[in-house]
């Protein structure tokens, strides 16, 4: 049975690889929850089932407490969608749309078109 884990081993250490990760999206750009996940390596003490349940979850944690250097807009959910709603979800559109980013009559951003391919 999967542990429950509500924050990564190290939180601090999580948070940095996160947003050293989230800093090199570049403008135009997207990335999912998940996808910064899988670019932060697993922390000990964690096995790689449950670290891939909990860490798009923790990604956003992170998310959701960053610095202002960090372009928090350019990350969105696996569907293509915004998660955040009300103001700062309006707020991370006209972001996103400023930085050229279109949204689908179903407020869904092309994947395919926008994701950013991740470290070069």
């Amino acid at each position: 049975m999967a542990q429950r884990y509500s924050s990564p081993p190290d939180p601090h250490a999580f948070r940095e690889a996160v947003w050293d990760i989230v800093r090199s999206i570049p403008p135009g750009s997207v990335a999912t929850y998940g996808q910064i996940a899988n670019l932060v390596k697993i922390p000990g003490g964690i096995s790689p089932q449950d670290y891939r349940a909990f860490a798009p979850r923790w990604v956003g944690g992170a998310m959701a407490s960053c610095p202002p250097d960090v372009p928090w807009q350019r990350v969105i959910n696996s569907q293509g969608k915004i998660s955040l709603s009300g103001m700062a979800g309006a707020r991370q559109r006209e972001l996103l749309e400023s930085e050229g980013i279109i949204f689908d009559e179903r407020e869904r951003i092309d994947l395919k078109q926008f994701a950013w391919v991740g470290p070069g």
